[in-house]
């Protein structure tokens, strides 16, 4: 039987367990010939092709509950449960999602996107379950050893501790997240893996095991006791899923498929919560990968053959509004000692890495903990220090309250980066930064602004800097900023505070951030067409420029356009509408509002998605004609 013949987990378990590992290395070179012109996170998933065949293989899926955390490392999964022909369609428009999604197949038993959750997840399913009557479904966890960092992870151990339930949780281990784990807990994990007093003991734990002395329940409790005490006499200290009342097993290979099936039938029937330690290696089977994890994460386009990336030249082409980030706070950091960075475990992504590589003792990266990288930064505030705290925009909906309790009430001096913000793309649903405008809007003492350029972007980061500040949110775009010479030099910007950007009299298209490149383009095609458009960059949700709108009201335009890429309720446009309907009321019947509607956007190219959302450019011209 191959690959081919594969069509669910029912198909695998006709095999046996000596016949999975060809069945495994079909799914890696599957994933690897695939991911090669169809981009998405290979290393990830090329780090638990064995741990995915074994867990389909002995559980029975999909009545038995099978939760990925992220779902990074998930394509195998999905390749085993009848979406193989489909996986060539992935993170595309109309295809399936890059994330396990509920309404994608009865396999995908909860949705993910964002870290720390499956525990959580498998806890209340658990629970739910038990209600029932259930008492013979299974309810298996999967997270990394970087998604445990997770504040929601912590909270759903100890609860799962204190619950009995019967719930296996696997513990991805391969010292990475995105980025190099970081933390005491990474370093306790390297502590379990490294201790030869430990694993020699884990080894004779498991021969007793096979024996079946244990099973008689006295023999079974006075093994438990004496396995645990020889856990801490080994290790030094207290394994903590231990202390918090959850049976500890491992570590073990996680690319050894006969020991991974047979341990997990071993601990299918174990009652109470059970964590297994396995061990991977991240970008397994891919020698590039496996040398270079964090960039091999989500490598684009690369030789099957040879794993050598296909990247296309960048000379010429503007930097990210990323690297500009990145290479501004450095400037800002060698004129200012007070300022830091601060990163949730992305700073690749965010480049604040660049930061990091020149002076490391300013930069701190968290772990996958938002809430406590707010607050961590408020109390640098505090002090006196000026912290840029650089979180993805949907990642910063996690640290909702540190922003309002932490930071606002207290109007501590936190510049808030929000990298990604507006629509993403391929990775869809759960990473669209589109929340974030109307969310903090309603929040008193924070300034939110928003570059429609790397120019901008770096007048704003200059201007959050400066002293007598509360705290400022900035947020801008993933991808490629607008000029070549990204380095202009930095001016103070008056704050709430817009600009025209071109004068006009029929039309005026009114921008917050990015978008207001398309309304610019719109302006000059329509001026084409004989219709003279203005367009008016805000820079400022909040505060908003009140003059300058009181400007565009007595313009005397036939219709003014807002346009933003976050959701319509409670956003930008919205803002601008409320003060006309208050200071302009007869405005309001020629105001339109371009936004992304009431719906949760799917994932697809950035222009499809805009063009979905009637935010591109094509948009911008038929709303004014």
């Amino acid at each position: 039987m191959t690959l081919r013949d594969i069509n669910s987990p029912a198909d695998l378990k006709k095999l046996n367990p000596g016949e999975l590992q060809s069945i495994a290395d079909e799914l890696r070179t599957y994933i690897v010939d695939t991911l090669s012109t169809h981009p998405g996170h290979l290393a990830s998933s090329l780090g638990t092709v064995e741990l995915t065949v074994a867990l389909h293989y002995v559980f029975n899926t999909p009545d038995d509950k099978l939760i990925w955390d992220v779902g990074h490392q998930s394509y195998s999964h999905k390749i085993l449960t009848g979406r193989r022909d489909a996986f060539q369609t992935i993170r595309t428009y109309g295809g399936i999602s890059g994330f396990p999604k509920m309404s994608e197949s009865p396999y995908d038993a909860f949705g993910t996107g964002h870290s720390s959750t499956s525990i959580s997840a498998a806890l209340g399913m658990a629970v739910a379950s038990k209600l029932q009557g259930n008492l013979t479904r299974k309810h298996i966890a999967v997270i990394g050893d970087g998604s445990l960092t997770g504040g929601e992870a912590f909270e759903a151990l100890n609860n799962l501790g204190l619950s009995k339930s019967n719930i296996l949780v696997i513990l991805n281990d391969n010292g990475i997240s995105i980025d190099k784990a970081v933390g005491g807990l990474n370093n306790n994990l390297m502590r379990i893996t490294s201790s030869p007093r430990y694993n020699k003991l884990k080894e004779q734990v498991w021969q007793k095991l096979n024996t079946g002395e244990g099973c008689r329940e006295r023999s079974k409790s006075i093994f438990q006791r004496l396995t645990k005490i020889a856990k801490t006499i080994a290790l030094g200290d207290t394994n903590i899923f231990e202390a918090l009342g959850i049976r500890y097993f491992g570590p073990v290979d996680g690319h050894d498929m006969l020991k991974l099936t047979e341990i997990l039938e071993r601990l299918k029937n174990i009652n109470g919560p059970v964590l297994l330690h396995v061990v991977t290696r991240k970008g397994k089977g891919l020698k590039q990968a496996e040398q270079n994890p964090i960039v091999y994460h989500a490598p684009g386009k690369y030789d099957a053959h040879t794993g050598q990336q296909i990247v296309s030249s960048t000379q010429g082409k503007p930097l990210k509004f990323q690297e500009v980030f990145g290479r501004t706070i450095i400037e800002l950091a060698e004129q200012n000692p007070a300022i830091v960075g601060i990163t949730p475990a992305m700073a690749t992504g965010c480049s604040l890495n660049l930061m990091m590589e020149q002076m490391p003792d300013r930069v701190f990266d968290v772990g996958i903990s938002e809430q406590h990288a707010v607050t961590f930064a408020a109390g640098l505030a505090a002090q006196g220090i000026v912290p840029f705290c650089n979180i993805y925009s949907s990642f910063a909906q996690r640290a909702y309250d540190q922003i309002i309790h932490d930071v606002a009430l207290q109007r501590l001096h936190v510049v808030i980066c929000l990298d990604r913000a507006g629509l993403v793309g391929d990775d869809g649903p759960t990473h669209h930064g589109a929340f974030d405008l109307a969310a903090l809007r309603p929040i008193p003492n924070l300034t939110i602004c928003a570059p429609m350029d790397d120019h901008e972007l770096r007048d704003m980061m200059f201007t959050a800097q400066l002293p007598n500040h509360g705290p400022v949110v900035i947020r801008y775009p993933r991808g490629s900023s607008i000029y070549n010479d990204w380095q202009s030099p930095m001016k103070e910007l008056r704050i709430g505070e817009g600009r025209c950007l071109k004068e006009g009299s029929d039309v005026a298209y009114v921008s917050l951030g990015f978008p207001g490149n398309d309304a610019l383009s719109a302006a000059k095609e329509l001026e084409k067409q004989g219709i003279s458009a203005a367009v008016y960059d805000m820079r400022f949700l909040k505060p908003l420029d009140t003059q300058l709108l009181d400007t565009i009201a007595a313009k005397g335009f036939r219709k003014i356009i807002t346009v933003e890429d976050g959701v319509k309720f409670g956003g930008f446009g919205e803002s601008v509408e409320s003060y006309f309907a208050e200071h302009h009321p007869e405005q309001c019947k020629i105001i339109t509002i371009l936004a992304i509607p009431d719906t949760f956007v799917t994932h697809g190219s950035v222009p499809q998605l805009k063009h979905d959302c009637h935010i591109d450019q094509q948009s911008l011209i038929d709303a004014a004609k």
